[in-house]
C-alpha cells in the first residue's frame, strides 16, 4: 500500500510540472489552478480509497469536496477580499486625485537630467506607493508616468522596465493587503498561526522592502553600464492632469501602514479613512451629497474592476490551497526524510531554492507552495514568526518578478521587451534577494526555533 501512496505522489509532482509548463506558456491562471484542485482532490479520494489517507480521517466524499471548492472560498472571500477591494478603492483614490502622479514628477524633478539618480528616486517612490496599493489596474496608471520618464532619459527599455516591476515587488513586501493574504494561507495550514499579525512582520517586512530595493537598483546599474543596445520605443508619457495634488495629501500614500502600524486600526478603516483624507485634501468632496457618492460609487467600481482578474484567480487559488492539504501526506512521504529540522538548514533550504518560487513553483505560497507549507508545518513545530518570513521570500520576490504575474505580462507589450532580456535580469535579482533575506530571518528569528 505503500507503494500506492509513493506513485500518488510522483504522480502529484509530474502534475506540478505540467502546471510550470502551463504558466510559462502564458496560459490563464485561474483555470490552471482551478482543473489543479480538482485533479489532486480526485488523486486524494482515489487514494484514500486504497490507503487511508491521514487529512481525510473522519470525512465522508461530500465533507471533502465542501471544504475544497466551498469553504475554501468563502473563507477566502470573507477574510481576504474585503481587503482587496478596499485596498484597491484606495489605489484608485491615489490615481484620481493625482497624488501618485504628483510624487512621481516631484522626484523627477529633483533627480534632474541625472538618469540614474533619477530612476532611484522614481524606484523607491514606487516602492512607497505599493506598500499601499494593489492590483494591475494601478500599475498600470503609474506605469505609463513611470516608463516614458525612465526612457525619456535614455535608460533601455529593458531596464526601465525591470527596475519599475523590481520596486513594485519591493514595495509588496510591505504591503498590508498581500500580508493578509498569506497570513491567511498560514492559517489554513495551521489554525495557531491566526494570532501572527502585520505589526509582528512589519520589522521585517521594510527590511526585506529596502535589501530588496537595493539589490535592483545595483542590478540595474550594473545592466546599464553593460547595455549597448538601443530599443525603438512608440508609447508616450501620460498627458493627462498635469496639475499637482497638494503636499498634505502626499501623506495619505502610506496612512494604511501608519494607521495599521502605529494605531492598530483595522486594514479596512485604514483604507476608508485614507481614501477621504486624500479626497478632501485634493478638494474632491464637493459638488453635494449626490455627486460625491456618485465619484465614490465609481472609484470603488474602478477599483473592483482593476482586481477582477486577480479576484478569480485568488478565489481558484484558494480552492487549490484547501486540496492541498489533501496532498500533503503524500509530498510527506516523498519529502518528509529530506526535510530539515534545523532553524539553519531550513534558511540555507530557502535560499537556495528560492528561484523555484518562479512560475508559481513549489516555494511560492500563491501556486504550488501551499502544498509545500502543509509539508514542513507537519515535520516540526515550527514558530510562525520564523516560518512565515521565509515563506514570504520566496513568494513575494519570485512571484512579483515572474513573467507569469499580469502587469509583467502586460509590460512586455507597452515596452516591447523580450522576455528573454527581461529573465536574465529577474531570476538572478530573485535568487539573491532571497539568499540574503534568508540569512536575515535566521538572524533575527533563528534562536525561536
Amino acid at each position: 500500500m505503500e507503494a500506492v501512496n509513493v506513485i500518488i505522489g510522483i504522480i502529484m509532482i509530474l502534475s506540478f510540472f505540467g502546471l510550470v509548463w502551463y504558466c510559462v506558456k502564458g496560459y490563464n491562471l485561474m483555470v490552471g489552478f482551478f482543473v489543479m484542485s480538482l485533479f489532486w482532490t480526485a488523486l486524494a479520494l482515489i487514494g484514500n480509497q486504497i490507503t487511508p489517507n491521514s487529512a481525510m480521517e473522519g470525512q465522508s466524499l461530500i465533507n471533502v469536496l465542501t471544504n475544497v471548492f466551498q469553504t475554501g472560498p468563502e473563507n477566502y472571500g470573507k477574510s481576504i477580499l474585503v481587503n482587496v477591494f478596499f485596498g484597491a478603492f484606495f489605489g484608485r483614490v491615489l490615481i484620481d486625485t493625482g497624488i501618485a502622479a504628483t510624487l512621481i514628477r516631484k522626484v523627477v524633478e529633483l533627480g534632474g537630467d541625472k538618469p540614474r539618480i533619477t530612476m532611484s528616486l522614481l524606484c523607491i517612490v514606487t516602492a512607497v506607493i505599493f506598500t499601499s496599493m494593489t492590483g494591475i489596474g494601478p500599475v498600470i496608471s503609474i506605469a505609463v508616468i513611470v516608463l516614458p520618464i525612465m526612457l525619456s532619459l535614455g535608460i533601455p527599455s529593458p531596464i526601465a522596465m525591470f527596475s519599475f516591476i523590481g520596486s513594485i515587488m519591493a514595495g509588496i513586501f510591505g504591503n498590508v493587503v498581500n500580508f493578509k493574504q498569506y497570513q491567511a494561507i498560514f492559517e489554513t495550514a495551521n489554525a495557531s498561526y491566526a494570532s501572527y499579525d502585520y505589526n509582528e512582520y512589519f520589522p521585517f517586512g521594510m527590511i526585506a522592502m529596502g535589501v530588496s530595493l537595493v539589490v535592483v537598483l545595483v542590478v540595474a546599474n550594473i545592466f546599464i553600464n553593460k547595455k549597448k543596445t538601443s530599443y525603438a520605443w512608440a508609447a508616450t508619457a501620460d498627458s493627462g492632469n498635469v496639475s499637482d495634488a497638494p503636499a498634505i495629501s502626499w501623506i495619505s500614500v502610506i496612512l494604511p501602514v501608519i494607521g495599521v502600524v502605529v494605531f492598530k486600526a483595522p486594514i479596512i478603516f485604514g483604507f476608508i479613512f485614507s481614501g477621504l483624507f486624500a479626497l478632501l485634501t485634493c478638494g474632491k468632496l464637493k459638488g453635494g451629497f449626490t455627486n460625491i457618492g456618485r465619484m465614490l460609487s465609481k472609484q470603488f467600481s474602478d477599483g473592483a474592476i482593476d482586481v477582477a482578474p486577480m479576484v478569480g484567480f485568488l478565489l481558484t487559488l484558494s480552492m487549490f490551497n484547501n486540496a492541498a492539504n489533501y496532498a500533503s501526506p503524500y509530498f510527506k512521504i516523498l519529502l518528509g526524510g529530506v526535510m530539515p529540522q534545523s532553524a539553519l538548514l531550513l534558511c540555507i533550504a530557502f535560499a537556495v531554492l528560492t528561484p523555484l518560487g518562479f512560475f508559481r513553483g513549489p516555494m511560492n505560497l500563491v501556486g504550488c507552495g501551499a502544498a509545500i507549507l502543509a509539508v514542513v508545518v507537519s515535520t516540526a513545530a515550527w514558530p510562525v514568526q520564523f516560518l512565515y518570513p521565509l515563506f514570504a521570500i520566496t513568494t513575494v520576490g519570485p512571484q512579483h518578478l515572474d513573467v507569469t504575474q499580469s502587469w509583467v505580462a502586460w509590460s512586455f507589450g507597452y515596452t516591447k521587451v523580450s522576455t528573454k532580456d527581461y529573465m536574465k535580469m529577474s531570476i538572478p535579482t530573485g535568487w539573491i534577494i532571497g539568499i540574503i533575506l534568508s540569512a536575515i530571518v535566521f538572524i533575527l528569528y533563528g534562536s525561536l526555533v
